[in-house]
């Protein structure tokens, strides 16, 4: 004889409920991922991108410019303090009497800092905090904003780090093309 035992409904079993608790979380956390995306501040969104970029071509004849008056730069980078040296190979250029300097930080804008330096005996020289180590982008402009250049400091810094004109090796390189000729028999 067979005894027959009374079958439960399926919601009275425990494995649809494990079973179903899996895409249930999954759900539930789209829900609030869509709710971070809709409410949260995307902070590298600038709201004028479109002025900005218009503005890109004016950058790039600034520092055309540079590149045209052969300026060079020359930076000391120390934690307290900055030194900058600017010459040009063009006999006659004389250095403006104020240079904005600005030195930011890649991904920390919160470290960025701008100064205008004043010429002081061939150099122009200023105080800086910055932290011990670490990867700098300098930017250099002149008073009337004619020009600018912009170059890249580790910190720690053993001295100048130059940037902007081309080293002699490579105006000669440039100078004297490379030519590669076929010998056909």
């Amino acid at each position: 004889m067979q005894i027959d035992t009374p079958t439960l409904p399926w919601y009275r079993h425990r494995w649809p409920w494990i079973l179903a608790t899996g895409p249930a979380i999954v759900v539930v956390a789209s829900f609030v991922t869509l709710w971070l995306a809709i409410s949260s501040n995307d902070g590298l969104v600038t709201e004028d991108y479109y002025k900005k970029g218009l503005a890109i071509n004016q950058t790039l004849a600034l520092s055309e410019r540079a590149q045209a008056l052969d300026l060079e730069a020359g930076v000391s980078l120390k934690l307290d303090s900055i030194s900058v040296r600017i010459s040009s190979a063009i006999p006659g250029f004389v250095s403006p009497t104020q240079v904005r300097v600005t030195v930011s930080h890649p991904t920390r804008a919160g470290l960025d800092q701008s100064q205008v330096l004043t010429l002081r005996d061939g150099r122009y020289s200023g105080q800086f905090r910055l932290p011990a180590a670490g990867h700098w982008v300098v930017l250099l402009e002149d008073d009337a904003k004619t020009w600018r250049m912009m170059g890249n400091v580790m910190l720690p810094a053993s001295g100048e780090t130059i940037f902007g004109a081309k080293p002699a090796a490579n105006a000669q390189a440039q100078q004297k093309p490379h030519v590669i000729g076929l010998d056909v028999k």
